[in-house]
């Protein structure tokens, strides 16, 4: 088995790593539709993130007085998971507290990710159980890059189409903390047009956003689909010299600037309850 767990279901196949649960490759009607990394532009596939989504206050937390080293979308994404059930098209991955995740976390938690393909899908489900005696303060989230273009034509071709009217504004990020500022963008009702030059700044943070699914492609053609449930923010990241669009899940989201790094307090986080367990799902489709 190795490192990677590979899944196939008819032509359609993934390959995930131990390490972060991280999807590495999906294959759909023959090609590949994941970004492959370039460390000199992105080194990641599709991080998973857990127990924070986005930057933190200097690269931590204060928790009852005591600072925690937690740092960009938290430490999930660097540390191996156990294989705990697998199929041909089914594999769930599992990561527990241990003592090195209790001196960046103090919480006791368990934290699946089940991944299940189909021939034409894939779905994605985080799961967050509290085995602790007090509430658990976590974010998640799901980063996956789709190369771009996927499927002929150039990068100004392409366009998201979300299924409601989102607000043509996005909160301007300074320094990954965010302000109080936002700027446009170029968002027409659901329709927002695809250019390197969007990308520019930092991400396209869609908080709270109305849309509970997402279509990306050209006008015609094919198109990769995008169903959400229980992610109220929606993300969209790329590099001026990366041809990915990374379409980001989120539960919670980076610092406010003029926030004081208290994890209690730190926005958008849900408090799970002692004894708890909640999931999150994310679907990808392939349409042509």
């Amino acid at each position: 088995m190795g490192d990677t767990i590979y899944l196939r279901h008819g032509d359609a196949a993934a390959a995930i790593a131990l390490r972060g649960a991280e999807l590495q490759s999906w294959i759909v009607h023959g090609a590949e539709r994941i970004w492959t990394p370039v460390p000199a532009i992105w080194p990641d596939s599709s991080p998973v993130l857990f127990p924070v989504v986005g930057w933190t206050r200097e690269g931590r937390v204060t928790i009852a007085g005591r600072r925690y080293p937690l740092g960009l979308h938290g430490f999930a994404r660097h540390l191996p998971f156990r294989l705990a059930g697998r199929s041909d098209d089914h594999a769930c991955l599992v990561l527990e507290a241990s003592e090195a995740s209790r001196a960046l976390y103090p919480y006791d938690f368990v934290f699946r990710v089940t991944y299940r393909l189909t021939g034409v899908g894939l779905r994605i489900e985080l799961t967050v159980s509290n085995r602790g005696e007090t509430a658990m303060p976590y974010a998640c989230g799901l980063h996956p890059g789709f190369r771009w273009p996927f499927a002929g034509g150039t990068l100004d071709e392409y366009h998201i189409t979300f299924a409601e009217a989102e607000a043509p504004a996005v909160p301007i990020i300074s320094e990954g903390l965010f302000t109080r500022d936002t700027r446009p963008v170029p968002l027409e009702g659901g329709r927002l047009p695809l250019s390197a030059a969007l990308f520019a700044h930092e991400a396209l943070c869609f908080l709270d956003a109305r849309s509970r699914s997402l279509r990306f492609g050209r006008e015609h053609g094919a198109t990769i689909t995008v169903e959400l449930d229980d992610f109220p923010h929606i993300a969209l990241w790329s590099k001026p010299e990366g041809k990915f669009l990374s379409i980001e899940a989120w539960t919670g989201r980076g610092d406010d600037a003029d926030g004081t790094g208290d994890f209690l307090t730190k926005p958008s986080m849900i408090h799970l309850p002692p004894g708890a367990e909640r999931s999150h799902v994310a679907v990808y489709g392939f349409e042509r």
